[in-house]
């Protein structure tokens, strides 16, 4: 079962629509009463749903904003990772890697796991306890936040391989990228089942629409964003994305028309 498929299969909470339906939207904003029906789509009542909106606020996740709320804080930093995600934007490589290494002998477990996060969001990747490393494909200055954190604990390398013959099979050894490539090409399969239905307006694609989308969007934040050069071929990531496009199109075209009967 892949990752995608096991959090699907788990329980929605009111926590967990509120967050993916705002990290949708363009501004995060919604109505507190479309909030509320939206979580309804998945049979969570009102008053689930309105608690689930106050611990949000008081986790400092949402904002009261003139009836209705709009992500702040680490959610909103989110829906940046998720847009840059799904853009894929990258550099032209000239062959050389970036190496983050950790400096302090000892850190606590809180920095230990702040910079375990930080890499993750910067597709750092561990070649052992300490080591990070990725081509150096994408801009610098993306999440600042992230960025920060690893430079605080470690000092940063520009390196190249001694034989640059062997770049594609360290990718591979950093990256499940097999593994990735699978499971793209089954979420293009679950998309393309949906696609139809929500370009005719279907209403009932909304609720399986709403969790395909999650489940694509969680997978574009796993995509480790490589050099074509260190692909295996027939990468399915461009294509992931255009598919993604037309069926994001459509399923937001289903949406606003929900949205606006209610």
């Amino acid at each position: 079962m892949s990752q995608a498929q096991a959090a699907d299969e788990r329980p929605l909470t009111a926590r967990s629509v509120i967050a993916s339906t705002l990290l949708g939207m363009k501004p995060p904003r919604l109505p507190t009463a479309i909030l509320v029906r939206s979580c309804g789509l998945f049979g969570l009542n009102e008053g689930t749903t309105r608690v689930a909106i106050s611990r949000m606020v008081a986790a400092g996740e949402l904002t009261a904003d003139e009836g209705g709320y709009h992500l702040t804080g680490p959610l909103l930093d989110r829906q940046v990772r998720q847009d840059e995600s799904r853009r894929a934007r990258a550099e032209p490589w000239n062959g050389k890697w970036t190496l983050a290494v950790v400096m302090a002998e000892r850190r606590p477990a809180a920095a230990r796991n702040e910079l375990r996060e930080a890499a993750r969001q910067l597709r750092l990747a561990a070649l052992r306890e300490g080591v990070w490393l990725r081509p150096d494909n994408l801009a610098h200055d993306r999440l600042p936040v992230a960025r920060a954190t690893v430079e605080r604990q470690c000092r940063l390398f520009s390196s190249e391989l001694v034989e640059p013959g062997e770049q594609g099979e360290l990718a591979a050894s950093l990256w499940d990228l097999d593994g990735w490539a699978v499971g793209a090409v089954a979420l293009r399969r679950r998309i393309g089942a949906l696609v139809d239905a929500l370009e005719s307006g279907d209403l009932d694609a909304l609720a399986p629409g709403f969790l395909a989308s999650a489940a694509v969007l969680r997978h574009f934040q796993s995509d480790p964003l490589l050099p074509v050069e260190l692909l295996p071929p027939d990468w399915p990531g461009a294509a992931l994305r255009a598919d993604y496009d037309r069926y994001d199109a459509a399923f937001k075209r289903v949406w606003r028309s929900w949205y606006h009967a209610q």
